[in-house]
Order: structure tokens, then C-alpha cells, then sequence
């Protein structure tokens, strides 16, 4: 596994990590950033930021004018491999937590979404060409999904199904069974 240095290591041209100022390729800047750690341009597989095994990026641009905003590493079926591996690895130890503190983690991260509420708007604005005002109540809309879940977590209730003969019963248990890899991008 090919391992790369931080982001602001390899394209100090385009974050400044000292005032967060994310700029263009001009030298313009574009946004500024709270938190500089949310601009990442590298894929997170088993605990480390890595690039492409081969090396390959994909360019992100603004589409309000074509210009690169960001450079990322563009991983493919073995690097998604990889982190399916990772993942199955991580299984066993969530499986053993108990409910309530599978929704503790799950509630952390929407504070998490919450707190960075505004740098992750702007990020989506610069990305996606959405107005801020909008971008923020995405990214609220999408933590609201995290923060419901975390509260159905300590919900994880089984249940008792109606058997056809009088003396069984039917139980059903809710637990975690497995790990999904899933692309969203309609590539």
C-alpha cells in the first residue's frame, strides 16, 4: 500500500494551511476554511490518507468557470478491496458493542457534520456551484439522517413472530451482519 504525505504537503499551491485560504490556480481565493483537515484530497483506507496504487487522480472542478479546485487520488477495485478488508477486519469489534454505544459514535459524528457545518457548506458550494445558504441546509438535511439514526440505534428492538405451530415461537434479532461497498456517483 502506496502511503502519501498530507494534503497540504503535496498541493501547498492550492491550500494555504497557515490562513486555511483555499485559492485557484490563478493565486485567487476562492474560500476559507475553519478547519483545513476537511479539504482531503486523498482516500481514507484503513486508518491512513493513501493515493491511487497507481497513482491515478481525477481533477475536481468548480462549474461556475472549469477551473480545478481539488486533485484526487482515483481509486479503483483494488484500493475498494482493500477497504472492504479493512472493514470486514473493523466488524467483529462494532458488532460487539452494545447498541447505545454504537449510537454514541453515530451521535458524535452528526455533532461532528454539525460543528464543521459551515466549512462542509462552503466545500459543497465550491464543488457543486450551489448557492451557501443552500449548501448549508444540506449538509444540516444530511446530518438530521445521522442524528436520527444514532437515536433508532438505541432502538434495535427484535421481535416475536406468530408461529404456525403453538408450541414454537419465532425470534428475530437485529444485528450487524456485514460490510457494503457502494459507488453514488452514476460513473
Amino acid at each position: 500500500m502506496q502511503r502519501t504525505p498530507t494534503y497540504s504537503a503535496i498541493y501547498s499551491d492550492l491550500l494555504h494551511p497557515d490562513t486555511g485560504m483555499i485559492s485557484n490556480q490563478e493565486g485567487y481565493h476562492v474560500i476559507k476554511l475553519q478547519d483545513t483537515k476537511l479539504f482531503q484530497q486523498l482516500a481514507y483506507i484503513d486508518g491512513a490518507w493513501v493515493s491511487a496504487d497507481s497513482a491515478a487522480t481525477h481533477d475536481i472542478r468548480n462549474p461556475a468557470n472549469g477551473r480545478v479546485i481539488a486533485t484526487v487520488a482515483d481509486c479503483g477495485s483494488a484500493e475498494t478491496r482493500r477497504a472492504i478488508n479493512a472493514a470486514e477486519q473493523a466488524l467483529p469489534a462494532w458488532r460487539a458493542r452494545t447498541a447505545r454505544q454504537r449510537a454514541t459514535v453515530l451521535k458524535r459524528w452528526y455533532e461532528l457534520i454539525m460543528t464543521h457545518q459551515e466549512d462542509l457548506a462552503q466545500l459543497l458550494t465550491l464543488e457543486m456551484g450551489k448557492p451557501l445558504a443552500e449548501a448549508r441546509g444540506e449538509i444540516a438535511y444530511g446530518a438530521a439522517f445521522v442524528e436520527w439514526f444514532a437515536e433508532e440505534a438505541k432502538r434495535i428492538y427484535g421481535d416475536v413472530i406468530p408461529a404456525t405451530q403453538s408450541d414454537r415461537r419465532l425470534v428475530v434479532i437485529k444485528q450487524p451482519i456485514g460490510v457494503v461497498a457502494a459507488n453514488n456517483w452514476g460513473q
